[in-house]
């Protein structure tokens, strides 16, 4: 099967169950830009949001948090915030090692369309893509340009395609 015939086969996977996790030591429910902006494009799209939820860069708050919304109905999992290079950026370092595959293309490929915005300061993002048993996991920067920028020219687009392969 081609590219073209695996787009087709996703296209029976239709709305995906979504959850978003917000990782900021100084963000709020009320001032999560980001995690809004994630829901109504997602939404836009055609998904369902299955859980949401806000918390501090702790390790352990973060593992458990992904542990927990892995479970149940949610599909993909998108994670936004933590994942600079400031010591307290810990998001990458926490969710890889949950992950049975990452795709590293995700992050070469976010930070050239980010190269094409931004400028050189795109090398500091750590975008991850990967894969736990059946279900996607996506770690974006916590910019709302960061988010906008990966969800429509490379998550959506792709989502029903990597939801499809990871259940083959």
């Amino acid at each position: 099967m081609g590219v073209p015939d695996h787009r087709a086969s996703a296209q029976q996977v239709g709305a995906v169950a979504y959850a978003v996790l917000t990782v900021s030591d100084s963000r709020t429910l009320e001032t999560d830009a980001s995690g809004r902006l994630i829901q109504r494009l997602c939404d836009e799209a055609g998904h369902r949001l299955a859980d949401y939820e806000l918390i501090p860069n702790q390790p352990r708050r973060i593992q458990a948090a992904v542990a927990r919304m892995l479970q149940g109905a949610t599909q993909c999992l998108i994670v936004t915030g933590g994942t600079g290079i400031g010591r307290r950026d810990l998001t990458i370092e926490t969710v890889s090692p949950m992950l049975d595959k990452v795709l590293p293309g995700f992050g070469e490929l976010f930070r050239s369309l980010s190269f094409a915005e931004i400028g050189p300061a795109a090398m500091l993002s750590r975008a991850l893509l990967g894969v736990r048993g059946e279900r996607i996991v996506c770690c974006l920067p916590g910019s709302e340009a960061a988010v906008r920028l990966a969800l429509s020219k490379l998550v959506l687009p792709e989502l029903g395609h990597l939801v499809w392969v990871t259940t083959k």
